[in-house]
C-alpha cells in the first residue's frame, strides 16, 4: 500500500501585480488577503493556503 501525497498547492497565472486570495472555498476558505507580487521574483504565495500566484510578464499591466 502506498501513502497518498497531500494535495499540492494550487498555482494561478495572473496579469496583475496585486492579487486577492480567500482560499476559494467560500465560507470554508480564509479571510481575504491582498498580496503584492514582487517584480524580482514574479511570484507570491498566500500565507493561509499556500496558493501560488505567478505573474504572466508578457501580459502583465500595472495596478491603477
Amino acid at each position: 500500500m502506498t501513502a497518498t501525497a497531500p494535495n499540492a498547492p494550487e498555482t494561478q497565472i495572473v496579469t496583475t501585480w496585486k492579487v486577492a486570495c480567500d482560499g476559494g472555498e467560500g465560507a470554508l476558505g480564509h479571510p481575504r488577503v491582498w498580496l503584492s507580487i514582487p517584480k524580482d521574483t514574479g511570484e507570491v504565495e498566500c500565507g493561509y493556503c499556500d496558493k501560488k500566484f505567478v505573474i504572466d510578464r508578457a501580459h502583465a499591466h500595472d495596478d491603477h
